[in-house]
This record gives C-alpha cells, structure tokens and sequence, in this order.
C-alpha cells in the first residue's frame, strides 16, 4: 500500500502472527451486518460511522470498561446518547464484541466493508476503526494503562495506524498489505485485552 504506516509487528504480536490458524476462523459470536450498523447508526443519528464505532466499543471492553447495555454513553461521552433497545444491531455488536474478545481461539473481528468494497473505502475504514479504538481504550484503560512491553508496543502501533489516510488506488501488494494490516490489529487488541482484562482476573482470582 503506498505510503502505508511501515507496520512490523514485535514480540508477542509476531508469535502469535506466525502460528498456523488464521485469525478469525474460529468464531464464538457472530457481529451484526454492517448494513444493519449503518442502519441503526443512521437512525439514532450518531456522529460515528459503524467501524469507528465499533473500534470505540472494542477499546472501551479492552481497557477494562464495563460491559454494560448503555455503553453508548460511556464510548460517546455523553448522558444524552440514545438507550440501545434489547437485541437491537447496536446491543447484538456489544454482545458479539464482549464474547469474541473473551474467545481466545481468536474469533475476534472488526467490523469492516466487504471484501468487494473498493480499497479506499476499506482501508479507509480500517483507519476510522484505529481512531475508534484509542479513543474507547483511552477513556477506560486511563492515561497510563498497566501494560506488558508488548501491550505497550501494539497500542503505539494502533495510534501509528489512526494517524493514516485511506489508500486511493493499488495492486496485489497493497491488499495482500491491508489484510496483513488487518490481522495484526486483531492480534493487537487482544494482547491490550489481556493487559487490561484478563490479567487483572487472573490477579483477583489470585488472591
């Protein structure tokens, strides 16, 4: 991808890129269709388009944030956001976003256009998802996160990626780039995850 943030994963993220499944094969819950997002972004008239409101959920859950159903006014920082309805799209991406990251199979997905989506679009919203993501992730993880060396490295990273500009036109390359792009954010996340969550369960459970 031309002019694309010179991405090399390290540590942690680089075992875990380099094992034999794909990422994203085994999936514990299903997201809702971005037509369905969109449609229920659109109807709540939020400010966030459906990937970058999924990347604020994502960062939100990862930091430690509760996973609540009136989520919405934690990620947008406001009392007056709209109630999410029960087993509406928005409460089913809550749902699936809180269940994929807890699965460690690496079932976790962002919520992205189709394959068939032009690679501006895409890349485009692969971006929107990062700036989603540290946004969420800054409000309930805080300023100064406890994270692993690798945590730390995945989250400047994240931010590399937020400060990106979609892709106008490419070859091969280029998509076989974002898809490359793509996996190591999933990777990401769930290292931040780990950090943030599942470490501090552990340590409950310790004492």
């Amino acid at each position: 991808m031309r002019g694309r943030p010179c991405l090399r994963p390290r540590g942690a993220v680089t075992a875990t890129l380099c094992r034999p499944h794909r990422l994203g094969r085994f999936v514990s819950a299903e997201l809702p269709a971005l037509t369905e997002v969109e449609g229920a972004v659109r109807q709540l008239g939020l400010a966030m388009d459906p990937s970058e409101l999924h990347g604020a959920l994502c960062g939100w859950l990862a930091g430690g944030g509760a996973q609540t159903a009136d989520w919405l006014v934690n990620v947008l920082v406001d009392e007056a956001a709209p109630q999410v309805a029960p087993d509406s799209p928005l409460d089913r991406l809550r749902r699936a976003s809180a269940a994929q990251l807890e699965d460690r199979g690496f079932g976790f997905e962002l919520l992205l256009p189709d394959a068939d989506a032009s690679l501006t679009r895409r890349s485009g919203a692969v971006f929107d998802w990062c700036r989603g993501f540290l946004g969420g992730f800054g409000l309930a993880a805080g300023a100064k996160p406890a994270l692993s060396e690798e945590g730390g490295e995945a989250l400047v990273d994240i931010a590399r990626l937020a400060a990106a500009t979609a892709q106008e036109d490419g070859d091969d390359e280029d998509e076989e780039a974002l898809i490359e792009i793509e996996e190591f954010i999933r990777v990401a996340v769930l290292l931040l995850h780990g950090d943030c969550v599942l470490a501090v369960q552990h340590r409950r459970g310790m004492n």
